[in-house]
């Protein structure tokens, strides 16, 4: 793919700005939309090294993502593709960059949709009782790893929101988080007695040990006082879960997955934990009920004399 020229450079840095500062957009979701937009704007020049954006049309979108699909790209990845173009060419329609939205006639396979891996009660029970028998002797790093699980667990948050807490963001009068999600909404999740006893460990015994002026107001700390970050949680909610026997290796979704599908077999509304899930559509957290049903089908058929 060549380099793009300096309008097309231009117009991609205004639109990831729009994507940013105009409908509020995270920096994954910009730097994603960006890196797709970059290849189909690349694919125009591959083609006419004096394109412009005039130029886009159906047709060359179909044979960007005709390229990209023959190179082996996954249903989901073509999916993304298909969506960055789409919102891409509306702006550029909204804009007056085009005079007709091409992406309204833009088609892509609909992506997959796995059913999530997810740890059974008990197993989620075990993985518990083994981080807290882990912070037992008040380590700071083995406090703050249990605290990481009970509450991933507890709230079911996205690992993201979890890292962005501050030590005000926890209600522990009412066992609430307040929690700042995907497109700055924000909600409140309630945690339970046993995330609250770790809470109060860690904000006893170990965060004051590693804490330093650079850590300001933020819960969770890593090694040298800082915020903790995504990569460093996903890493010690891996370690600990793998230490359990027979459990899945899962990382942070994977423990929101499980607190969704164990709220909705333990009775909750639907809507209730969509919610609390800070899921835009419903449709999103209805994806946990097929997890409950195939466990229910397992269990069916490997018990019931009939199946």
């Amino acid at each position: 793919m060549r380099e793009l020229p300096e309008d097309l450079e231009a117009l991609l840095t205004e639109y990831g700005r729009h994507l940013r500062l105009g409908r509020n957009r995270s920096v994954h979701t910009v730097r994603a939309y960006a890196g797709d937009i970059r290849s189909l704007l690349g694919h125009l020049v591959d083609h006419a090294a004096d394109a412009s954006v005039r130029e886009l049309d159906l047709p060359a979108m179909r044979s960007w993502l005709a390229a990209h699909a023959d190179r082996g790209a996954a249903r989901t990845s073509m999916a993304r593709r298909a969506s960055a173009a789409r919102a891409f060419t509306a702006w550029l329609t909204r804009t007056g960059r085009l005079t007709v939205d091409p992406g309204l006639r833009l088609a892509a396979p609909k992506a997959h949709r796995s059913l999530p891996a997810v740890l059974g009660q008990e197993q989620a029970g075990r993985v518990m009782n083994a981080a807290e028998s882990g912070a037992e002797q008040h380590d700071p790093l083995a406090l703050r790893d249990r605290l990481i699980v009970e509450l991933l667990y507890a709230t079911g948050i996205r690992v993201g929101e979890l890292c962005g807490l501050d030590i005000d963001d926890i209600d522990r009068e009412r066992r609430l988080v307040r929690v700042l999600g995907k497109g700055n909404r924000e909600r409140s999740a309630p945690f339970g007695g046993p995330a609250d006893h770790a809470v109060g460990e860690w904000l006893r015994y170990g965060r004051p040990t590693l804490v330093t002026p650079e850590s300001g107001r933020a819960l969770l700390l890593g090694r040298r006082g800082r915020r903790l970050d995504q990569r460093q949680a996903r890493t010690v909610v891996h370690a600990v879960v793998s230490a359990v026997p027979g459990t899945a290796d899962l990382g942070p979704h994977g423990l929101r997955h499980t607190a969704a599908t164990h709220l909705l077999e333990g009775g909750a509304d639907l809507r209730v934990v969509q919610e609390l899930l800070g899921h835009a559509s419903l449709a999103t957290t209805q994806l946990y009920t097929h997890v409950s049903i195939e466990r229910l089908r397992k269990a069916h058929d490997q018990a019931h004399p009939r199946a």
